[in-house]
């Protein structure tokens, strides 16, 4: 998100923010406070959906008591730190005093592919549910769209780690939501574009990468070097390689889909190429499947560390 806002080629009409990694109400929260912090109060900031179309927590831990441990549940985190849908624990950066609009999401991303049709980029790095709602209120919404970016889905990723090695079609942004999945995949869009757990885990927030972002002291760069975590870097590629399209060295097309089966195989990501083209599709996605790192980390590095644009200091 950060990448996106402080990139002078973008123009950002606003946030819409799903419970995902979060609930919807403490990602509102988080994203105000940033955009206060970057001085981008300006963007506004629309609430998603707080539960997804069918899956639930409960109906997670069903499926645990089948089929084995799922590794991360996002906001449903069963550990001792989970909390309800309703509430917002005490955040590190401060509360915002800026509020989310009054629109919802879903209506938010149907009036501006409508004021604009054909200009506009959607982004998403959460589950779907707020792109299949708005696609069930009006079917020619993906068609208004200029293109679909998804960090999402999982196909053949070569790794070690657990989490992906013994489950390789799991993905969290897709499994969260399984049935919004399925609807926007399956819809009409003009272009498609996704980063899946593939080429995600080829990269690494690690402390070289936040060592070099704290070379500069603009509040953007400050907020990621206070509060990024090491790890795997995932909306970031997409963003980034939306940005820079150069960083991105090999792509292939698939046709893609989730299992609504619930069993063992529910939220798994599905892939055909165009010669396996299944009966009912959608649009022929382009599935980046690898990086040059040493590129990708510099531009990365740059977003970070740069002056935000339109930046408005709180007084």
């Amino acid at each position: 998100m950060l990448a996106l806002v402080n990139s002078p080629e973008t123009d950002v009409l606003g946030i819409a923010v799903v419970t995902g990694d979060a609930w919807r109400d403490e990602e509102l929260a988080h994203t105000l406070r940033l955009l206060e912090i970057i001085g981008r109060t300006d963007i506004p900031v629309y609430p998603g959906a707080v539960f997804p179309l069918v899956n639930s927590r409960e109906e997670a831990a069903e499926w645990e008591k089948r089929y084995g441990n799922l590794v991360w549940q996002g906001a449903w985190k069963s550990d001792q730190t989970y909390h309800g849908p309703w509430e917002i624990p005490p955040m590190k950066e401060g509360a915002p005093a800026a509020k989310p609009a009054k629109e919802d999401a879903a209506h938010f991303l149907l009036r501006m592919v409508h004021q604009y049709p054909h200009e506009v980029t959607i982004y998403a790095g959460g589950p779907l549910t707020d792109l299949a709602v708005a696609q069930t209120i009006d079917p020619g919404f993906a068609a208004l769209a200029k293109e679909l970016v998804i960090m999402g889905g999982s196909i053949h990723p070569v790794t070690k780690d657990p989490e992906f090695a013994t489950r390789p079609q799991h993905e969290f942004n897709f499994w969260m939501d399984p049935e919004a999945a399925r609807r926007v995949l399956r819809s009409p869009w003009t272009r498609l574009v996704v980063t899946t757990v593939d080429i995600s885990l080829k990269t690494r927030m690690d402390k070289g990468l936040i060592a070099e972002i704290a070379k500069s002291k603009t509040p953007a760069a400050e907020y990621v070097v206070k509060y990024a975590q090491e790890g795997y870097m995932w909306d970031e590629i997409a963003a980034v390689a939306w940005l820079d399209p150069g960083v991105i060295t090999r792509t292939t097309r698939f046709y893609l889909d989730v299992s609504i089966d619930h069993a063992a195989n529910y939220g798994d990501t599905l892939a055909w190429t165009a010669a396996q083209k299944p009966r009912i599709a959608g649009t022929l996605a382009e599935v980046q499947e690898d990086l040059d790192t040493d590129k990708f980390y510099k531009k990365f590095v740059k977003l970070m560390t740069r002056p935000t644009p339109g930046e408005r200091p709180l007084n």
